[in-house]
């Protein structure tokens, strides 16, 4: 375990030290901050009867505020996350440090989990700056701390499912910027996969809208946490671990 808490350090470091890190704070916090104040907006307006619904409503903060605020979170960590694993492996490789990393004392399983551990320590950083936003709806309303915490859960999932492929992606190439544009290519087609499924059978359909990324999100965001859609997400983080770990291995016999 202390191998792994020390890679992580390590890896935490390498994102501060390089642009990466403080690139997708800002863009993360400011991307949020619009949608948030556009969301805000829009749940003011409706408040106060500003649609021409006969005065003043009361409006369900979770409903009309976070729900569709968790929703434009998960697309921009679409388009960011692929930013934060595009280098992981691949500047290792590029650098030559890979064959140190490889030789060194510690066990495939460790290395990959402390590249996992450390992007997912700074991604959950990325979210828990917007604590602050979330703190500020009470002076609003009154939200339901359930269907908030449930959000955040989805989103931890869907993002450490986002890092797991970006991390084996960013194992099968050099090139940072192709680790990155692959990762983002293979994330949309599980985006839209359920759309594909609309246009085919029924069974087809089925098989399609469970692999799609999204539609596993929406009943965190309600404050349902279904085991099915757990198991989905353990899976897919499962799946792309697991592919790295394959990858490394190759990597290890061919060096």
């Amino acid at each position: 375990m202390g191998n792994i808490l020390a890679l992580v350090q390590k890896e935490v470091r390498g994102y501060f030290v390089s642009p990466i890190a403080y690139v997708l704070l800002v863009f993360f916090t400011l991307l949020f901050g619009w949608f948030y104040i556009a969301s805000l907006n829009l749940m003011l307006q409706l408040s106060g009867g500003n649609f021409g619904m006969g005065g003043p409503q009361v409006v369900n903060v979770n409903e009309f505020m976070i729900r569709p605020l968790f929703g434009n979170t998960a697309v921009i960590l679409l388009f960011l996350l692929p930013m934060l694993t595009m280098r992981s492996y691949a500047e290792e490789k590029r650098s030559g440090t890979i064959e140190l990393l490889l030789t060194s004392p510690l066990s495939d399983f460790q290395i990959i989990m402390g590249k996992f551990l450390g992007a997912l320590a700074l991604y959950t950083l990325m979210l828990a700056l917007t604590g602050i936003h979330i703190a500020m709806l009470f002076q609003y309303g009154e939200p339901e701390w359930g269907p908030i915490l449930t959000g955040y859960l989805g989103l931890i999932l869907m993002g450490s499912s986002f890092i797991s492929i970006g991390l084996a992606i960013s194992s099968m190439t050099k090139n940072q910027i192709v680790a990155g544009v692959a990762t983002f290519a293979v994330l949309l087609l599980f985006w839209i996969i359920n759309w594909i499924g609309d246009a085919s059978g029924s069974t087809a359909q089925s098989v399609l809208a469970y692999l799609s990324i999204l539609e596993h999100f929406d009943d965190f965001s309600k404050g349902v946490i279904d085991t099915k859609h757990l198991t989905y997400y353990l899976s897919f983080i499962g799946l792309g671990l697991f592919l790295t770990a394959k990858s490394m291995d190759t990597a290890r016999w061919n060096g």
